[in-house]
């Protein structure tokens, strides 16, 4: 694993630090509607404030596009962190120039500030050097906390890195820490279970997982564009045809590299798309005309907890089958179940993230109960496709 400086290398006491956060919180009818990510974010702010620190928080929300938009302001956010630390927190009108110049100089040691949207200023997107001087004159040092926002080389999280002493924040380092024990150097054997819809918007991770993991597991949609390649007629599945010569390609290659591929052996299939529809399990060689592939069987589910009984580490992005609605959900909820006892009993390193992967499970009830979950969305899929984010090398040290 690369090295990283951390809090643990920092002496904060009386220093300015420019702590780049995630507060690109979800937000309905005004009003926020989940502090997650304040939530993982407050310990290392507190740690920083409580050593002493003038914590300056910056961060981008939604897409202002390099305007003022009043409805993207973070004020509502600093109100929402002030709750969540139980202290006040001051907010600049502005995330650099005069307004942001006199709120920094205001601060005291041990107390926090936020900055306005970064994004109000074109330049962040486009990392500006003018931009990044402006962010960089506010601090001695830069800490981020954001790896949700690594995989863009922004102005607030590429830019200001190297022009600053540059430190992963505490739920940075937990985050570097599970993809380290997930990906990069592993306790063997490594499963890994990739779901989704589309074979094409996951060309890259299953190209690159194959190469790394032992076995993977493919399901959800996807998996139905493995079986159709295979010759098995899918009925009124969801499969992208167009993929067929793709996906036989991918079996071949992770074949010829040893990493084994675990496709459904039976699928939950229904007439339509709707909660509690009439629905039956077939083997995948006898899906209906009529009917679609909802979700994975028992068969295929006791084939998968078999691997991942012999498995040290797991990495899960994407579902079995349509979770949203039940019965669709049941292979999701029990292989998930199983993860987190084998987890809590056995020791495995299970480490899930993505988009619909962290919503499963959290239907699932196991969100707490499995070794790391990444919020990060974006970043964390672009790690697993194996590309470099500029945001953490940015914070690499030689």
């Amino acid at each position: 694993m690369a090295r990283f400086r951390t809090l643990d290398q920092l002496e904060p006491a009386g220093k300015r630090v420019l702590l780049r956060a995630d507060l690109n919180l979800p937000v309905r009818d005004g009003k926020i509607t989940d502090l997650t990510r304040i939530e993982r974010l407050a310990p290392t702010i507190r740690e920083l404030a409580d050593k002493g620190a003038r914590v300056i928080v910056c961060s981008h929300f939604d897409r202002p596009k390099g305007k003022r938009v009043p409805e993207m302001s973070l004020k509502p956010m600093a109100e929402a962190l002030s709750r969540v630390l139980g202290k006040p927190v001051a907010f600049a009108d502005d995330c650099v120039g005069p307004a942001a110049e006199q709120a920094v100089a205001a601060l005291k040691d041990g107390e926090v500030l936020v900055l306005e949207n970064t994004r109000y200023h074109a330049g962040e997107e486009k990392n500006d050097p003018a931009l990044v001087e402006g962010l960089a004159k506010l601090a001695d040092v830069f800490v981020n906390d954001a790896f949700s926002a690594a995989h863009r080389a922004h102005a607030s999280t590429e830019g200001v890195a190297r022009r600053l002493p540059a430190y992963a924040g505490r739920l940075m380092q937990a985050e570097l820490e599970a993809l380290d024990a997930a990906l990069g150097s592993p306790a063997r054997p490594v499963v890994a279970i990739v779901g989704g819809a589309k074979v094409s918007t996951k060309l890259d991770l299953l190209g690159n997982l194959s190469k790394k993991v032992d076995v993977l597991v493919i399901g959800g949609a996807m998996a139905n564009t493995f079986l159709a390649a295979q010759g098995k007629s899918m009925g009124k599945s969801l499969q992208e045809g167009e993929m067929h010569e793709t996906a036989l390609r991918i079996l071949d290659e992770a074949k010829a590299g040893g990493c084994e591929i675990l496709l459904p052996e039976d699928l939950v299939v229904a007439e339509a798309f709707a909660a509690n529809a009439p629905h039956r399990t077939v083997p995948t060689d006898a899906v209906p005309a009529e009917m679609m592939a909802l979700d994975v069987g028992p068969a295929t589910v006791a084939a998968v907890e078999a691997r991942l009984k012999k498995a040290s580490t797991l990495v899960w992005n994407g579902p079995f089958g349509a979770f949203e609605i039940a019965p669709f959900d049941t292979a999701t909820v029990q292989v998930a179940q199983t993860v987190a006892g084998l987890t809590t009993s056995a020791g495995l390193k299970s480490i899930g993230g993505g988009g619909d992967t962290v919503s499963a499970l959290r239907h699932a009830g196991v969100i707490d109960r499995m070794t790391y979950v990444s919020s990060a969305g974006g970043a964390f899929l672009e790690w697993l496709e194996g590309k470099t984010l500029p945001g953490v090398a940015a914070l690499e040290t030689a």
